[in-house]
């Protein structure tokens, strides 16, 4: 397999964790060695979900007089003076129930709550490292959405950050991992009202309430007076707008593919056929 990753971006409900899926069958098909890491895998090797960058002074305010204080001390990584807290991958191993207090004191701590250029700096870091451990393995690795989508989301809907700088965000990771001969695979929809209307009705409700709040309640969707599920599609356009002006400056092989018609056959096809070159 001459691509040691495949990337697969495009907005909510497009079909990204189908394509991956059918990519990851694909590859296993000839025998390529690949490991396939959805949207919020807590295990993800270029990226982080759920897990905290707490200072040493935080950590012993956190855990100090908690049964689990050794437990999460093992799992984290210390980096310079802080600590890498992988606080969910932790809970739902040990099945651990922390309380609302400790939680909140970790979860404002979470890599994609903190500053922006925080979040960048450990994010950038964290690629890089993969890059770096990628390139000495046989393994192709598919991604689903964590390229694009996270950067774009995190400084464009979370912080309305100057499109330059979330441009630059995405531009960093993909120096990163240039060398790995990556395949971004980007999907678009004709509708994207009618998409978002689907996938809202198809998941439940807590995720629709979720994604508008975090959409509409702070950010770009706040500064710009956007509210409710026709607010949030708004600033799903903006962000479409700006992830595909992104794509066109990457570096990169891209293929920009339409998947409006829903033909899984079809679009297994297409898929086998861009795959095949890489073979």
């Amino acid at each position: 397999m001459r691509s040691k990753l495949i990337l697969i971006e495009g907005l909510p409900g497009f079909g990204k964790s189908t394509t991956a899926q059918i990519v990851n069958q694909l590859l296993a098909e000839h025998k390529v060695d690949t490991r396939l890491f959805l949207e919020g895998d807590l295990q993800h090797p270029a990226d982080y979900d759920g897990v905290a960058c707490l200072t040493k002074e935080q950590f012993e305010a956190a855990f100090s007089d908690s049964s689990f204080y050794q437990l999460f001390l093992e799992y984290s990584i210390q980096k310079g003076d802080e600590l890498l807290v992988p606080y969910r991958k932790i809970c739902d191993e040990h099945q651990i129930d922390l309380s609302d207090e400790v939680f909140q004191t970790i979860f404002q701590q979470d890599i994609y709550e903190l500053p922006l250029q925080k979040n960048i700096e450990l994010i950038t870091d964290r690629w890089s490292q993969f890059g770096k451990t990628a390139a000495e393995e046989s393994t192709t690795y598919v991604f689903e959405c964590c390229f694009i989508q996270n950067p774009v989301t995190v400084s464009m809907v979370k912080y309305n950050a100057p499109e330059e700088i979330v441009s630059d965000y995405v531009l960093k990771l993909e120096q990163a991992i240039r060398h790995l001969d990556p395949l971004l695979i980007y999907i678009e929809q004709d509708h994207l009202e009618t998409v978002f209307h689907k996938a809202s009705k198809e998941r439940e409700s807590s995720w629709l309430n979720g994604f508008v709040d975090y959409y509409t309640g702070q950010g770009f969707g706040l500064e710009n007076g956007f509210q409710g599920i026709e607010g949030t599609i708004q600033v799903l356009k903006h962000r479409q707008q700006l992830e595909q002006e992104i794509v066109n400056k990457l570096h990169i092989e891209t293929i920009v593919l339409n998947n409006s018609q829903f033909d899984q056959a079809a679009w297994r096809q297409k898929l086998r056929d861009i795959l095949n070159p890489f073979l």
